[in-house]
């Protein structure tokens, strides 16, 4: 075996995230579960801010659109996600649509 063959072998997979290398069973890393929540916040954040900051409102319809389920970041694979909503940090709404739990929502 050469030392380049070498070097692709001992490489992980580029859709294996970082912190996750060599766990027997797809086993999921607390700090890969944290920064998965804090991305999916952070994404449900900026979606709101989003929503509420079209034009198209009318100037007495002031307050929140609501917008509390999303898609999560792609970066992340299923298995972290579906994780989260075991560990009840997330629930699934249905065709690949998370929402914070109640006590969560509150805190991004």
């Amino acid at each position: 075996m050469t030392e380049q063959e070498q070097q692709e072998f001992d490489t992980p997979p580029a859709n294996e995230l970082p912190g996750q290398a060599g766990q027997a069973g797809g086993g999921i890393t607390p700090a890969v579960l944290k920064s998965a929540m804090k991305a999916f916040k952070k994404r449900l954040k900026l979606t709101a801010l989003d929503d509420d900051s079209q034009l198209g409102r009318g100037p007495l319809s002031g307050g929140h659109t609501g917008v509390f389920a999303i898609q999560p970041p792609s970066q992340f694979p299923q298995a972290v996600w579906d994780e989260l909503c075991r560990q009840g940090k997330l629930r699934d709404s249905g065709h690949g649509i998370y929402e914070l739990v109640k006590e969560e929502q509150g805190r991004f």
